[in-house]
């Protein structure tokens, strides 16, 4: 309990019986820190809705197309299929499709809800607002990936990922993954505003990841930033 409502709580009483008949609710409340001098607490907006819909946006996919030739294209031999780019754009909120499935034969892309880490949205925004690659920090980390082999995990059939810059380099050993999870399903956007949040790990829908089993199979890249038009 603060000082403001210990005072309140001990001298309510009393003062009701000098303020006039309307002061009550608001206005007993404003009348009284009046009296005794205090500042009156400062009552926060309303925290506004994250945006759930994406309006048709050409120039933006045309970004994801040429940041997946780009990324296949540095990681030069370490990847061996290269028609297929997995792209999570953070700058997005999790309520928003934001992993992207780029077709580069195809020139297609297909968009699925993706969680990101705790410890990069420690108040739980629904927003990205950080970056790590340190151990334990329960954070996403941007860059390159690899995708390995599947094993199976505490959340089932899952992709192992091996990190491939500076940024993302100890993926492994924090057992940085693909997988499914329950609470990446865009359901829980009605129920609580936003997707919750994962260690770090790329987690999606339980009914949406074979999406990911059957598009970023061993030897595809993921690639991971906010991307910015």
């Amino acid at each position: 309990m603060n000082r403001r409502d210990l005072i309140k709580g001990s001298l309510a009483a009393g003062a009701m019986l000098a303020l006039p008949a309307r002061a009550f609710a608001q206005d007993f409340l404003q009348e009284f820190d009046r009296t005794f001098g205090l500042e009156p607490e400062a009552v926060p907006p309303p925290a506004p809705a994250l945006p759930t819909v994406v309006e048709p946006n050409p120039a933006y996919d045309r970004k994801l197309l040429e940041i997946a030739a780009r990324e296949v294209e540095r990681a030069g031999a370490k990847v061996w299929r290269r028609d297929i780019v997995g792209i999570a754009d953070f700058a997005r909120p999790s309520t928003l499709p934001r992993f992207h499935f780029v077709n580069l034969e195809g020139g297609t892309i297909r968009s699925f809800y993706v969680s990101h880490g705790r410890g990069s949205d420690r108040e739980h925004s629904g927003f990205l607002q950080e970056f790590s690659n340190t151990p334990g920090s329960e954070a996403t980390s941007r860059g390159a990936y690899l995708t390995c082999e599947w094993y199976n995990g505490k959340y089932g059939t899952s992709i192992r990922l091996e990190g491939l810059d500076q940024d993302n380099s100890n993926a492994l050993d924090r057992a940085i993954v693909m997988h499914p999870a329950w609470y990446a399903s865009p359901g829980l956007i009605a129920r609580q505003g936003k997707l919750g949040r994962s260690e770090g790990c790329f987690a999606m829908a339980p009914d949406q990841f074979n999406e990911a089993l059957w598009n970023l199979s061993g030897g595809r890249l993921l690639y991971a930033d906010r991307i910015e038009v």
